[in-house]
């Protein structure tokens, strides 16, 4: 029986859904949504604040900063009030407001940015927004999700030994795309492991991630409008794109089967669908993360007025016969 003192002690590590019997492909989803903060976030924030204490960057005096698109400023607000740091979390409008409430009832004060900064778009506009809090005031410790490596290396401790224990004949491992943390923890310790593991990243149309043009992107979670600095292509094997209708019906699926995840889930599912669906199978054990749960989409995913306002009546649709949509697939 677990006895915790503070939250972030909690993570359940090893749980995993056999989604076989919903898209009629085998895929293993490692649901990484079942602690405190909600989201696969948690092992980040914990490994950078804790280093940055270790250091001496992070003192008594600090005030936390960030930038986040929502799971973890969710993350960072409850290890901040468990450690009692005033924490600022910098969004933009595309958060979701079930988020925001959650960080400002953790005690965060969240600034949400709404006019985007050139080509850097919201994203861009977010970070000058910390560099100015940063150079106002030496108080702010901006941990920096973005070029922080201790981002990936809680997943190279963490993640990827646990998958690898839970399923020591690995073939492929589809991992959702954002700061990139998680995808280059997990393939950086496949790298050295004793077979073969293809590393398939999965990202969202929209994303600039891997060269290609920024365009709308609604949901939050997967995709950035820039390239992430701790992205190393070389330890990736493919990546594929997703469409967020895509993501909406893969999510609204897998809620009609009692399963309601986050979008991040439902982009990371869709994309590994539709890659098994192009893909001889026979004898594969395939894994995917699950970075989120789907309470905070109640109002975006989950609410049928907003999917039919912004993608129109066939998001609503089941996802194409017994597979996951029409992502498509490329070399990163």
């Amino acid at each position: 029986m677990p006895v915790i003192t503070v939250p972030q002690e909690f993570n359940e590590e090893d749980l995993y859904v056999d989604l076989e019997p919903m898209f009629g492909h085998r895929l293993f989803l490692k649901c990484e949504g079942f602690n405190f903060a909600g989201s696969i976030k948690l092992k980040a924030a914990t490994e950078m604040v804790e280093s940055a204490e270790r250091s001496g960057t992070l003192t008594r005096d600090s005030i936390l900063v960030e930038s986040s698109s929502g799971n973890l400023g969710v993350a960072l607000s409850m290890i901040a009030a468990s450690k009692g740091y005033p924490f600022i979390c910098v969004t933009d409008s595309r958060c979701n407001l079930s988020t925001r409430l959650m960080m400002e009832a953790l005690g965060s004060q969240v600034h949400v940015v709404s006019e985007e900064k050139g080509a850097g778009g919201l994203l861009g506009a977010r970070l000058d927004y910390l560099r100015g809090l940063c150079a106002s005031d030496d108080r702010y410790v901006w941990l920096s999700q973005y070029t922080n490596a201790d981002n990936w290396r809680a997943h190279y401790f963490r993640t990827a030994p646990a998958i690898a224990h839970s399923f020591p004949q690995l073939d492929v491992l589809f991992i959702g795309v954002g700061t990139t943390g998680t995808l280059m923890g997990c393939a950086r310790w496949f790298r050295g492991w004793h077979r073969p593991v293809r590393i398939v990243a999965v990202d969202s149309v929209g994303s600039a991630i891997f060269g290609d043009p920024p365009g709308r992107r609604m949901i939050p979670g997967l995709g950035m409008s820039m390239r992430p600095p701790l992205l190393d292509e070389t330890y990736v094997d493919e990546a594929v794109r997703v469409v967020e209708a895509d993501t909406i019906r893969t999510c609204r699926h897998l809620a009609k089967r009692g399963f309601l995840f986050g979008g991040s889930t439902g982009t990371v599912v869709s994309g590994a669908m539709s890659w098994l669906a192009r893909h001889d199978t026979d004898g594969l054990t395939p894994v995917a993360i699950a970075p989120d749960l789907g309470e905070r989409y109640l109002d975006t995913i989950y609410q049928t007025n907003w999917v039919q306002a912004l993608y129109g009546d066939d998001a609503l649709a089941a996802p194409a016969g017994s597979e996951a949509g029409s992502a498509r697939g490329t070399a990163p």
